[in-house]
């Protein structure tokens, strides 16, 4: 269980290294905004690619092997890309990288949730809460010893992967007992095809505003009048309480169910991003956006796993439409703004929003008619 966390600190650490890196991937390789830009992109392709490779290995080649060859695969992506000798490779490099991300991430939240029985909501908010740890100490090493550098940090990277290949003893090898019973071909109904859709749906809307708030937050505020540097510092409270939202409702997970927990969540997203329209209390109204949008995604997946059959493919699907929610997020997003201008980032988001909560409303009622049934 510690080495997971560590796994997902790294995983944080690995996805936030990409941006405060990228003046210094321009400079050295003569790079535009766009093709600088390339790198994470081609990090989350992998991931995707990462998450439904090694939903197709599982229960075929091992849990541990998985594991250990996706902390194998990132170790070498984040080397390979420190050490690359021009922009072509290091996209091939970041890609490698991504593959093995996918395969973690995928990996510890599908044994997660199936592992812990009543408490795998609540391990999984705290094996997720590890992220965001994760994604605030990878830019701050950056910053400390400055972009020139990010070569060695990345290297520093690759080489904590590996201690964790020594601890994946205690990760079974065995097929989830839900995952042997479940027939091999069986098709989803029409009425669990449905709930799939709509977890999916509720999943790439979440991780857009997620996206959203993170990219327009220092943007928004600075427009309706704030200091640059009060922005930035806006920005990282508002991550740092998806962080801080993630260990609070672990406690709370043992005592109620994931459909309250989400409902909760996306009944006050949608209400701290439409006080976030007012500049006076938008700073503190971003931060309970990320407070709000913390338990989402870990919550989700226990509750899906109850809900559809062959859960374990519906988990991979879910979990590689969210990092394609992440890509597609910011250019719709752009276009949106385009048209509308940027006063309106959290209304624009707040109407994503309200359609989470519509999804979790809906999925509320469908899976109590299927569990009746």
């Amino acid at each position: 269980m510690v080495a997971s966390c560590a796994g997902f600190v790294l995983l944080g650490a690995l996805q936030a290294l990409y941006g405060p890196a990228i003046p210094a991937f321009r400079e050295e390789f003569g790079l535009g905004p766009s093709a600088a830009g390339l790198g994470l992109s081609a990090h989350f392709v992998g991931g995707v690619a990462g998450v439904l490779l090694f939903d197709r290995a599982f229960g075929r080649i091992g849990n541990r092997r998985i594991l250990g060859a996706s902390y194998l695969l990132m170790a070498v992506g984040a080397a390979g890309f420190a050490l690359a000798p021009s922009w072509p490779v290091a996209l091939v490099m970041a890609l490698l990288a991504g593959l093995g991300f996918g395969g973690v991430d995928y990996g510890l939240n599908q044994l997660f949730a199936v592992g812990f029985g009543h408490r795998s909501t609540a391990m999984l908010n705290i094996l997720n809460a590890h992220f965001g740890i994760g994604a605030i100490l990878g830019p701050a090493l950056i910053g400390l010893v400055g972009a020139g550098h990010y070569p060695a940090v990345f290297l520093v990277f690759a080489l904590a992967n590996l201690p964790l290949l020594l601890c994946l003893r205690g990760v079974s090898d065995e097929v989830p007992p839900s995952a042997e019973e479940e027939p091999r071909g069986q098709v989803l109904g029409r009425s669990l095809g449905s709930v799939l859709a709509v977890f999916i749906a509720l999943y790439v809307l979440h991780v857009g505003i997620e996206a959203g708030v993170g990219g327009w937050e220092p943007t928004h505020l600075q427009t309706v009048g704030y200091g640059a540097g009060l922005a930035a510092t806006a920005t990282s409270a508002y991550w740092l309480m998806m962080t801080v939202g993630r260990f609070l409702v672990a406690p709370l997970a043992l005592r109620f169910t994931p459909q309250t927990i989400i409902t909760v969540s996306c009944a006050g997203m949608t209400v701290c991003l439409l006080l976030a329209a007012i500049p006076g209390p938008a700073p503190y109204a971003y931060a309970g956006v990320g407070l709000f949008i913390a338990p989402i995604f870990p919550t989700g997946l226990p509750w899906l796993n109850r809900s559809a059959p062959r859960a374990r493919r519906a988990g991979a699907v879910v979990i590689a439409a969210s990092m394609a929610g992440g890509v597609v997020a910011g250019p719709a997003l752009g276009k949106a703004i385009e048209w509308s201008g940027v006063r309106t980032v959290p209304l624009l988001l707040g109407a994503v929003s309200a359609l989470c909560l519509t999804a979790t409303l809906w999925l509320v009622r469908a899976t109590r008619a299927t569990r009746s049934r």
